[in-house]
């Protein structure tokens, strides 16, 4: 089993009103470890010594990493953190043609040089959009191809939403794939998220998949759901640690 991290985009809102509480909310639960998405108006350093002292690991942090001006600032503030791992994404209108598509695939492999130099990675958040072909060519494959030190930090969901299969994609990727998304749903277009467990993915058969030697850590993350958000939290730790699908700390 991997261990449990939260992607804390998932409780944004709550971060924004008390991080350093919902993040001792977190260690609560059992996950441990966290994906950071901003800092909520803290210093790195303070978030730092929070994490550390609810023995909390930092598995990654979701950044603005393909914007040109603030590189280098993001490259100290994760070093803060004690973070290796940068991970970002492009938008819908980054892929309206097949051209586009070259383009973004060159700013991923620049960006994920810069990176290199300074002892971090770059991984690839996925949409549903990335999966969809755009004039004859799969976004996603372009982008993977073009980078091949850069790790796909595959969300299962949106994969399964754009159309591929999500085993099949992990087992592809499954000699690059360290970090995984966990997020379930029904699959509808418009309806919110679930609870991991809850919704129609074949997690078991999605998480086995994948290659335990390069297989680092399992991410929940659910954008929007019906239910009140923390209680989901609490369902997806609870289903994916006493299904023996991951490890947490209780």
């Amino acid at each position: 089993m991997k261990p449990i991290a939260l992607q804390l985009y998932t409780l944004r809102e709550a971060c924004a009103e008390d991080f350093a509480g919902t993040l001792k909310k977190v260690a609560e639960i059992g996950y441990k470890g966290v994906e950071f998405a901003g800092l909520h108006g803290m210093e790195p350093r303070e978030v730092k010594a929070i994490v550390d002292d609810l023995g909390l690991s930092v598995c990654s942090s979701h950044v603005p990493v393909f914007r040109t001006e603030n590189l280098e600032e993001l490259i100290e503030q994760e070093k803060t953190l004690g973070n290796t791992r940068l991970v970002g994404g492009f938008g819908r209108d980054t892929f309206n043609t097949a051209d586009d598509c070259k383009r973004a695939a060159e700013r991923l492999a620049e960006v994920s040089a810069k990176l290199n130099e300074a002892g971090m990675t770059l991984g690839y958040h996925n949409h549903w959009w990335e999966f969809q072909p755009v004039e004859g060519v799969v976004p996603h494959e372009v982008l993977m191809s073009a980078a091949p030190e850069v790790f796909p930090q595959l969300d299962v969901y949106w994969v399964a939403f754009g159309g591929a299969d999500p085993v099949e994609t992990v087992r592809k990727y499954r000699e690059r794939a360290c970090l995984l998304h966990i997020k379930d749903g029904t699959l509808k277009e418009g309806e919110p998220h679930t609870a991991v467990g809850a919704g129609v993915l074949d997690m078991p058969a999605i998480i086995g998949a994948a290659d335990p030697n390069v297989l680092e850590w399992l991410i929940v993350e659910l954008d929007h759901c019906a239910t009140d958000m923390e209680e989901a939290v609490r369902e997806s730790y609870r289903y994916l640690t006493e299904s023996g699908l991951a490890e947490g700390n209780k």
